[in-house]
């Protein structure tokens, strides 16, 4: 029988899973904090984009769940506490704003406003 390579983290129960079907598998436990950082971190840009390119509601609860679960161990992982990241929050939308008014930002002039933001067209 041949070899399905993954080479990325998964949950706890992905080994117990796949061996309560009577197939093979092997796992390695990470040991180094900034590995398992950074595969955290890769995690979430898969997980994200799967929540991207969902075509239902359940499908979407589901990833994002899948999400919130990575993203809760990144803050775990960082000794965030649940009021830090309450706080954070509340100082980003301060700052910030929501989405409630679906605001599409077409162009801007060129000046001192910085974004994280991609610009898009002719530069």
């Amino acid at each position: 029988m041949g070899r399905v390579y993954y080479n990325k983290l998964v949950r706890d129960n992905i080994k117990a899973k796949i061996e309560g079907k009577g197939e093979l598998c092997e796992v390695r436990e990470i040991t180094d904090t900034q590995e398992f950082e950074q595969e955290l971190l890769k995690k979430v840009i898969e997980e994200a984009g799967a929540l991207a390119h969902t075509g239902d509601r359940g499908e979407f609860l589901q990833e994002y769940t899948d999400l919130m679960i990575v993203l809760d161990a990144l803050t775990a992982l960082m000794e965030f506490s649940e009021a830090d990241i309450k706080t954070a929050i509340a100082e980003n939308v301060e700052k910030k704003g929501l989405y409630k008014n679906r605001h599409f930002l077409l162009w801007s002039a060129k000046g001192d406003y910085k974004s994280n933001e991609t610009p898009q067209g002719i530069k």
